[in-house]
């Protein structure tokens, strides 16, 4: 005999996920601005600000790490958008490598402490190995100014872009501390990184 699913039970189940959907896109939101004030808000608080009892929190991310992966691979997505957008591959490569600070700053400083959360929680190789994406779009732009002569070759591309990939973000927890004043470290990352990338 074949089993019928009534209409009653079907608005209920997609009224559940619709549900479920909302949850999370609200505990992401949350905690998003909860681990960019603080690096050490607590599921506790992620919930309260996500307007969520700990239980339902826990039934969509069984852990606070992998909460921080979510919250971390969403804002690395957005930032490899922000850098595709402002085009590194075009123009001379200093001016290519100022455009990108220019369009990623406003993020970087939005998402304050965030960064700080995911290094205390996760491993560190973790936390780099998920910035891969973005960063491949400046060891291209690295590599190229090094091809054009605008880049200096006596050390690595990859030193190179790690020296990018660390600055960016000391200057976001800088920043987040207090110690820099926010409508100032675009500019300052991008004399201090062009600075270091310079070729003399």
């Amino acid at each position: 005999m074949a089993h019928t699913t009534d209409r009653g039970g079907r608005k209920a189940g997609t009224r559940k996920r619709a549900d479920a959907e909302r949850n999370i896109v609200a505990i992401i939101a949350a905690a998003t601005e909860s681990f960019a004030r603080d690096p050490d808000a607590s599921m506790t608080d992620i919930a309260k600000a996500a307007g969520l009892g700990r239980v339902t929190l826990y039934a969509h991310f069984p852990s606070r790490e992998q909460l921080l992966r979510t919250v971390l691979a969403e804002t690395i997505a957005e930032s490899t958008r922000i850098i595709e957008a402002a085009s590194p591959a075009e123009g001379p490569p200093a001016e290519a490598l100022a455009r990108m600070i220019r369009s990623c700053w406003p993020l970087l400083s939005r998402f304050g402490s965030l960064h700080a959360a995911a290094q205390r929680a996760l491993p560190a190789d973790e936390v780099r190995r998920r910035h891969d994406r973005p960063m491949a779009h400046v060891e291209r732009l690295v590599a190229r100014g090094r091809a054009e002569g605008a880049f200096r070759t006596d050390l690595p591309v990859e030193w190179l872009v790690t020296t990018v990939y660390t600055l960016l973000h000391a200057a976001a927890d800088e920043a987040a501390a207090g110690r820099l004043a926010t409508e100032a470290v675009g500019e300052i990352l991008e004399k201090t990184l062009l600075a270091a990338l310079k070729s003399e």
